[in-house]
């Protein structure tokens, strides 16, 4: 486990950055092919979102689906979230949690407007996933950071179950660990490995104070006031 006071100060250091401005530092340590989230992964609406990542895992699910009525389908949902597709990573978010789902590209809704403003209310600054959320014009609404591969219609029942946590996990190919930095803003997501961090900071910080100053003196030649991008 890392320590809170470690994590809040990596999240300050990085909150002060854009996703290009670390793609910038990734590549100055010469991470030119690693670490970005290619572009089948994309916001909900503009947002930008800073955080640790915490690592969850499901697979499809692997049971039949029995015949049932509509009263005991509805008993059987309650057992299928209890003991198939739970969620035990919900009870250990920590503020500053950036979820990271690998649910298996699966065409299921495992996060909508209710869960995901659950783990939001807990301290998780946004999610990650290359499945997809339901209930879009409520997360929306809600303002919650959601990076997603698609958007789903359909509930997890008979389509996913819980297999880990606080692993390694793979989304589109790249390896996101527990820990590790996650920056996502309009241009998409893009992963610091931790053990990395203080390099890809000090390189992409330079970059965009850089960027800062030359844009300055174009505000000034346009006579436009400064805004938070320039300040």
């Amino acid at each position: 486990m890392f320590s809170q006071s470690e994590n809040q100060e990596l999240i300050e250091m990085f909150s002060q950055l854009r996703v290009a401005d670390v793609r910038d530092g990734l590549d100055a340590i010469l991470l030119h092919h690693y670490c970005s989230l290619p572009s089948t992964i994309r916001p909900l609406f503009r947002t930008k979102a800073v955080g640790i990542a915490k690592t969850v895992r499901y697979i499809p699910y692997r049971g039949e689906i029995p015949k049932l009525s509509p009263e005991e389908y509805s008993k059987w949902c309650g057992y299928y979230y209890q003991k198939i597709c739970p969620y035990p990573w919900m009870s250990e978010i920590q503020k500053g949690d950036f979820i990271v789902i690998d649910q298996s590209e699966v065409d299921a809704g495992l996060m909508g407007s209710n869960n995901s403003l659950e783990g939001y209310a807990k301290g998780a600054v946004g999610y990650l996933t290359n499945g997809g959320p339901r209930d879009t014009d409520e997360l929306i609404i809600q303002k919650i950071p959601f990076w997603s591969k698609f958007v789903s219609q359909k509930t997890v029942m008979g389509r996913l179950q819980f297999d880990a946590m606080n692993v390694p996990v793979n989304i589109e190919g790249v390896l996101i660990k527990p820990g590790d930095i996650i920056v996502a803003d309009g241009d998409g997501v893009v992963v610091v490995p931790r053990e990395r961090a203080a390099e890809v900071y000090e390189f992409a910080k330079k970059e965009l104070d850089a960027d800062k100053a030359s844009r300055r003196k174009l505000y000034d030649m346009l006579g436009w006031e400064y805004d938070d991008t320039v300040k």
